[in-house]
């Protein structure tokens, strides 16, 4: 399966109609391929070289690749388009086979690639509720075979990965959880430096603000030293704690906002100003949020 830039896009929802029009910050040609990242001795990150949006509709999310003893374990699958790049860097790692593929969501910049890593042998894994999305979606080419709910735990080679369903940018928001490494993978529950790609919850798909809240609480309770986004640079503990403490600052001045019945113009350019947060991908996410927060 191919998702194409626009059925990537309308998987965005907030992101479509700028992408398509070749508008808003960061659109533009791609930078070069993305690269392999050593974060520990078992994991390994292929992350775009350009935190941009250009990059991002080109190349997808970020894959995280967990070596064991019996074999790989993906966390995302990057967009299928880059399949041949991404199977090459996997095997600079490891010529070890990919044993499973986890999904932390569905969209075609995290999940694009996944139909063909399971077509080669891998299991596929995704929340059941992220994979309810995936089958609401317009004819839908492909779905996981797996779906699980609330917690799963893989054991391959004597290590243990723990998923955990959380709900913010989606319903059904995967976080991925690597015990032994001190490791999580947030998917797009977070995305890093701020000013590159914005944090933005998908309506659409059942994201909300106020559990984005909760679910960025339980993972900052966490055991970890090292935090993998779903797209940008991996992050610490005090860097995702100042990330979640703007954005509370951004959904408090939301609220104040609606109390003075302010317009959704004046709300974007008030957001602009004072948070650089609500141009471009973020407008598309604007009107949900002054309902939710009103």
């Amino acid at each position: 399966m191919t998702f194409s830039r626009s059925l990537f896009l309308s998987l965005l929802g907030s992101v479509s109609l700028l992408a398509q029009a070749g508008r808003g910050p960061g659109f533009g040609p791609p930078g070069p391929p993305p690269k392999l990242t050593k974060i520990s001795e078992n994991i390994h990150l292929i992350e775009n070289q350009a935190t941009s949006m250009s990059d991002l509709v080109a190349y997808g999310g970020n894959l995280t690749i967990y070596t064991t003893a019996a074999g790989l374990i993906l966390v995302d699958s990057k967009n299928a388009q880059i399949h041949k790049d991404v199977i090459s860097k996997i095997q600079s790692v490891s010529n070890k086979p990919v044993r499973y593929v986890v999904l932390t969501h569905n969209h075609g910049d995290h999940a694009g690639g996944a139909a063909l890593f399971e077509s080669e042998g891998a299991q596929l894994i995704i929340s059941k509720k992220d994979r309810d999305n995936m089958a609401k979606a317009p004819n839908p080419a492909w779905l996981p075979s797996f779906g699980y709910s609330g917690a799963a735990t893989l054991s391959l080679g004597g290590t243990e990965v723990q998923l955990t369903e959380m709900r913010g940018h989606t319903r059904g928001d995967t976080v991925v959880y690597f015990p032994a490494e001190r490791v999580i993978c947030a998917g797009d529950l977070v995305t890093y430096p701020w000013d590159d790609i914005p944090l933005i919850i998908n309506y659409a798909d059942g994201g909300n603000w106020t559990d984005w809240d909760q679910s960025i609480r339980t993972i900052l309770s966490m055991d970890w030293d090292i935090l993998i986004p779903g797209h940008g640079h991996p992050m610490n503990k005090q860097q995702l704690t100042d990330t979640h403490t703007r954005m509370l600052h951004v959904m408090d001045r939301v609220r104040s906002l609606n109390r003075e019945k302010k317009t959704q113009d004046e709300i974007a350019q008030t957001l602009v100003k004072e948070f650089n947060w609500g141009s471009g991908p973020a407008a598309g996410v604007l009107p949900g949020m002054i309902a939710e927060l009103r």
